[in-house]
């Protein structure tokens, strides 16, 4: 009899395991870790479980799941707790402390590097991190933060990495063996449930590619159907013939999104989710489809949909419920058609997901990111255009965007096959889609770049010397040059040689001393002569620390000699270790200089948000906020923003963009318990835009509180110790003011 922990694991399953999924289960057992990259929705997460059931089982030690988005962290959250029991699962999202002593624990990934950076107690006794979504490396605004903690994890911990198929995956995981060790890299192109693509004209809903018989097929021959169409897409035959001198082409009639419900519904493809890059348009596409007279469901649906939905809804206060328009949002899920976005309450976004797992609502029109993995199961995907808004410009989606979206198409267990549908327009080109149809996976491409937070708290921890060459191990110099990571892994090996050379010569006396200290002199001069090397080859990424440093000495967070290396944290660099964000330099200026000097806590609750609030659109005036001191105080930010703006372009280092004050005079109304109703007035957001914004702004005050309280402690700091507790003081008024009502109601969401 087999009693192998994979054997065990693989009894309590419903279903068999997949190649793929024994292989890399296989791998774990053996003791190594696994990047796992796999069509979506082709059971990942499987092998996660069973780190999970490994860790329990086998060493009785404690695993970290994480997640880019916390919405995917508290599914798992509530998933893990069905599984292990609640006193066994914890919760940390930034906003959300629940049992983060527990053996499993679920996390945002900002979350996790903030605890390698602050060497925290839990890490000890940790066996397994789960990596989920770790594509979202090439993201460039967060990307940097799985880089990090791929670097700086203890090596004794094994990673448990999932990601989309990726077409570099080979080379993803190539890196991962050379900073952790033995990393194996499990690929899967196999879709357990097989997706079918179609396009939605006003005639018909057609298949994209067609087989010899002309029948729908997974590929090959495009559908000549389609290139009769005359869309108006980059070489489609409607712009041939206008070049040739034809006649204007009609446009093609615009197909409603009540038009899309009733061909989904027709040829049976829901539950299906649709893709409209537009918060509004979403919320648009439930009206025209209630205006439309879309029905969906019948009644005994309708009465569940009801009991559901008043069972959140009863539990607002009446003001809340007329200004959240429940009404109009319960009409919809009653017909079966709901909006999804990041402008919904979280927790009416979560009566959408039930609802939707449920097969009671039966159609979902939403931005995409619902395409990150959230348990929402389609049998069909529409998008409905092909390019999206991207802040600056529209521009068309890649393949890696339109293969995470279709990826959502076919539930496992569920259904046979899975459908993608495009809706036709005149723009659509039939050779793109084809294209972007046709090619299924993606690169994952680095956006790692030091920053001053990352600085000081690397040096911190280790020489100067050996943050360089940490930073050498970067993907992003991983991709530059290969070879330039295996010779910073030598140079580190050098480096803990040294240590024991000079450590033995300091043991040593006679003959012995000169014997090691001539060693450790060659081993210098080795070292040397390999960091020259590496330098001339590339040493981007090192460069740039090297300015960043070179900044954060000139500004006094850091101390000592950039030329000699010998550097360390100065008591504001202890500040700034815990200050976390693009803007976390300025951040850091203001407890420095005290530029929010006669801010109460209203004021300071609208500071920290227009820190950390980002304009959707780049053209927004410049707000001033609440006025009067918090004025005084905004301006002398700016001035600062401006200094370190132009110290940026000195040491050709990236700028962070200027602090927005559009939020804060809203957010100080919050703060001082003004009524929901008039703040999203004042503000013209929507309530869960607002909601997210303020989960900000109390993540900032809480660093701020933090860092505040490690100066009050610090001997360095005792000259601005009784100032500074006061801020820390103020800040945790403010999170209290600000965390009430539909905040507070969603602090777990």
């Amino acid at each position: 009899m087999n009693d192998s922990a994979l054997a065990h694991f693989e009894s309590r399953l419903e279903y068999p395991l997949d190649p793929f999924q024994r292989n890399a289960c296989e791998r774990l057992e053996a003791g190594r870790s696994v990047l796992v990259a796999a069509p979506t929705g082709s059971g990942k997460t499987t092998v996660a479980e069973f780190a999970v059931y490994l860790a329990r089982r086998e060493r009785d030690a404690k695993i970290f799941y994480t997640a880019p988005i916390k919405a995917l962290s508290n599914q798992k959250f509530h998933e893990l707790c069905a599984e292990y029991g609640e006193s066994e699962v914890g919760l940390l999202t930034g906003d959300v402390n629940i049992r983060g002593n527990a053996p499993i624990v679920v996390m945002t990934t900002e979350v996790l590097r903030n605890m390698i950076y602050a060497d925290s107690e839990a890490l000890q006794d940790l066996a397994f991190v789960v990596l989920d979504e770790v594509h979202y490396l090439g993201d460039r605004f967060r990307g940097a933060v799985w880089e990090e903690i791929i670097l700086h994890l203890p090596r004794t911990v094994r990673l448990v990495s999932l990601s989309a198929t990726v077409s570099n995956a080979e080379e993803f995981g190539d890196w991962m063996h050379a900073v952790r060790g033995e990393t194996d890299v499990v690929l899967s192109e196999h879709r357990p449930v097989p997706l079918y693509q179609h396009v939605l004209t006003t005639k018909a809903l057609l298949p994209l590619f067609v087989g010899r018989d002309g029948e729908l097929a997974r590929g090959g021959r495009v559908n000549p159907e389609l290139r009769v169409l005359g869309g108006r897409g980059r070489g489609s035959t409607g712009d041939r013939r206008r070049s040739r001198g034809g006649p204007p082409q009609r446009r093609a009639r615009r197909i409603s999104r009540g038009d899309i419900a009733r061909a989904l519904d027709e040829t049976r493809l829901l539950p299906a989710i649709v893709f409209i890059f537009s918060r509004n348009g979403c919320d648009q596409a439930v009206r025209q489809c209630l205006y439309e007279g879309i029905a969906l469901t019948n009644r005994e649906e309708r009465e569940e949909i009801r009991r559901v939905a008043h069972k959140l809804v009863d539990s607002l206060s009446p003001e809340d419920r007329r200004v959240l328009e429940t009404r109009e949002w319960i009409a919809g899920l009653e017909r079966g058609v709901a909006a999804h976005h990041a402008g919904l309450l979280p927790a009416f976004k979560a009566v959408v997901e039930q609802l939707f797992q449920r097969r009671l609502v039966k159609l979902v029109f939403a931005t995409e990111t619902l395409a990150l993995g959230i348990n929402m199961p389609a049998r069909a995907v529409v998008i409905e255009r092909l390019d999206k808004f991207n802040g600056e410009q529209r521009v068309p989606l890649t393949t890696g965007e339109f293969t995470q979206l279709t990826g959502r198409a076919g539930r496992r267990g569920i259904d046979v096959e899975g459908h993608s549908v495009v809706v036709w327009s005149d723009a659509v080109d039939v050779d793109e889609l084809s294209q972007l149809a046709g090619t299924r996976s993606f690169p994952v491409k680095s956006t790692f770049r030091p920053t001053a937070n990352m600085a000081v708290n690397l040096l911190q921890r280790l020489s100067y010397e050996q943050a360089r060459d940490t930073l050498e191990l970067s993907f992003a110099q991983f991709q530059a040059d290969r070879a330039v990571v295996d010779q910073a892994r030598e140079l580190q090996a050098a480096q803990a040689s040294l240590k024991g050379y000079e450590a033995a010569a300091a043991r040593a006396s006679g003959s012995d001393k000169k014997r090691w200290e001539d060693r450790a002199r060659k081993l210098r001069r080795q070292l040397e002569r390999g960091r020259r090397q590496v330098a001339n080859k590339t040493g981007t990424i090192a460069r740039t620390f090297e300015r960043v440093v070179e900044e954060l000495v000139e500004l006094g967070y850091l101390e000592g000699d950039t030329k000699r290396g010998e550097l360390l944290v100065a008591p504001y660099g202890e500040l700034l270790r815990r200050i976390y964000g693009e803007r976390d330099l300025l951040i850091a200026e203001c407890l420095r200089l005290d530029l929010w000097r006669g801010l109460d806590a209203h004021g300071l609750a609208a500071m920290c948000c227009a820190l950390t609030y980002e304009p959707r659109r780049d053209d927004e005036a410049v707000d001033r906020g609440p006025g009067g001191k918090f004025g005084q105080a905004f301006d002398r930010v700016l001035d600062r923003w401006i200094v370190l703006d132009d110290l940026a372009e000195h040491y050709r280092l990236p700028r962070a963009d200027m602090p927005h004050a559009g939020l804060a005079a809203a957010m100080y109304d919050w703060a001082k318990g003004v009524t929901l109703e008039r703040v999203l007035e004042s503000s013209g957001l929507g309530a869960g835009d607002f909601v997210r914004w303020a989960k900000q702004t109390i993540d900032l005050l809480d660093q701020v509180s933090q860092a505040c309280d490690v100066a009050v402690a610090h001997a360095g700091l005792a000259d601005d110790a009784v100032r500074l507790g006061v801020l820390g003081g103020l800040a945790r008024d403010a999170k209290r003011s600000i965390r009430r009502g539909i905040v507070e109601a969603s602090s777990t969401s």
